[in-house]
């Protein structure tokens, strides 16, 4: 008898039909006698409809009555899994976040898990239940409801199977596993049958959907093995785990593209020490994540001054502007421009440690595509450039051409 997490996330739960089928699997495994936790996501198209709700009455909504809204999204799901199991005859039982043992800080919207403590949950599986937990939310300390971010459910499965030292930990989605680039942009993209965690970690924070990053993070962390498998065929998936040697034989795992980047550029920063930290510590306390970061001399300014540039979330962006404008007269720049339509474009391969002019080959193929590179950034294992949004998948296409044709 094993202990197994199951995720479904919101196309495997998008109508009654596939709670349905979700429960008929779930079922095929209790009939084996394994213990079962399922964590499920809001149906899909649940979550952007509650959250265009919110910002019809007002642009910027309070983060902490976002939470208490978004999170009705994954209790609907639950108790609707929870019903269909009944229909098949199965003992099962619905818990929200809070009601897992599932602690958070208090960041409302972005919440990091501190703690679990899952003793329901064992008294249920003991009593024969298979128990359906709200993904994507958990609760702080003094009871306040608070959500994990986009993709939080991941993260929820990845800590459960860690706090109940799973047998086994399946993220169920509508694709068969982790692809070298989105199929639904590169057709000929292909199927991973294994991948590390650093590349899944990279691929996943740089726009690849199949897994929200800080789960990828977690899983490393605590060393939880997972398989990234389709919820709408019984095909194999994708093992993510440890690196191991043989890995590096392979350049260049993944081509991915984010379409959520948007750029922020302050012009005439005055070039003194400490301009920068402010800038960044303020949008840092606004629980804003700043990725590329690029800093430039002003050739306008009658004072030494620089220009700045960073990127974020386009969801972020609003936000981020209202910080900035804040530090006007603080900081004392000259202007501030932003583009929302912006991507970034990633390679990414353990492979890449140990080969030679991998950047080369891809400015090259990106400079025969004509498309003209905003910012650059790279690691031992990822470069990516921030490109024009309406070039993205020709210059997605090309790259993986360039890299992983078969």
């Amino acid at each position: 008898m094993a202990l197994i997490v199951q995720k479904f996330g919101g196309t495997s739960v998008a109508n009654t039909e596939r709670i349905k089928n979700v429960a008929s699997r779930v079922a095929k495994y209790r009939a084996k006698g394994d213990q079962i936790v399922v964590v499920v996501s809001a149906m899909s198209g649940v979550t952007d409809n509650l959250i265009n709700l919110a910002k019809d009455i007002m642009p910027l909504p309070n983060e902490r009555e976002m939470d208490m809204l978004l999170a009705t999204g994954e209790q609907t799901t639950i108790a609707l899994t929870a019903i269909a199991l009944h229909a098949l005859n199965l003992k099962a039982v619905s818990l929200t976040g809070a009601q897992a043992g599932i602690l958070t800080d208090g960041v409302h919207t972005k919440a990091k898990i501190q703690n679990i403590t899952p003793k329901m949950i064992h008294e249920l599986l003991d009593d024969g239940h298979v128990v359906i937990v709200a993904g994507f939310q958990g609760q702080t300390p003094d009871g306040q409801i608070t959500t994990l971010g986009r993709g939080g459910s991941d993260l929820t499965a990845i800590a459960l199977a860690a706090a109940l030292k799973a047998d086994l930990c399946q993220i169920y989605t509508d694709v068969d596993g982790v692809y070298t680039a989105d199929p639904r942009i590169v057709p000929e993209a292909r199927k991973l049958d294994v991948i590390s965690y650093d590349e899944m970690l990279e691929l996943a924070s740089l726009g690849a959907k199949v897994m929200q990053s800080r789960s990828v993070e977690f899983a490393k962390k605590f060393g939880v093995v997972f398989e990234v498998r389709s919820s709408l065929n019984d095909n194999p998936g994708t093992i993510v785990k440890e690196e191991t040697k043989s890995m590096e034989d392979v350049v260049i795992r993944g081509v991915s593209l984010d379409k959520n980047q948007a750029k922020v550029t302050l012009l005439g920063v005055p070039d003194r020490p400490g301009m920068a930290a402010r800038i960044f510590k303020a949008l840092a306390d606004a629980a804003i994540n700043v990725d590329m970061i690029v800093q430039n001399v002003s050739h306008g300014a009658k004072d030494p001054a620089t220009d700045l540039s960073f990127t974020v979330d386009k969801a972020d962006l609003l936000k981020a502007r209202k910080v900035i404008d804040g530090l006007k007269a603080e900081v004392g720049y000259a202007d501030v421009i932003s583009n929302e339509k912006m991507g970034k474009l990633s390679i990414v391969g353990v492979g890449m440690r140990s080969h030679s002019g991998v950047a080369a080959r891809m400015f090259e193929t990106l400079a025969k595509e004509g498309v003209n590179i905003s910012m650059i950034s790279t690691s031992e294992i990822k470069i990516s450039v921030v490109i024009d949004l309406a070039k993205g998948p020709d210059a997605m296409k090309a790259v993986h051409a360039a890299f992983l044709k078969s």
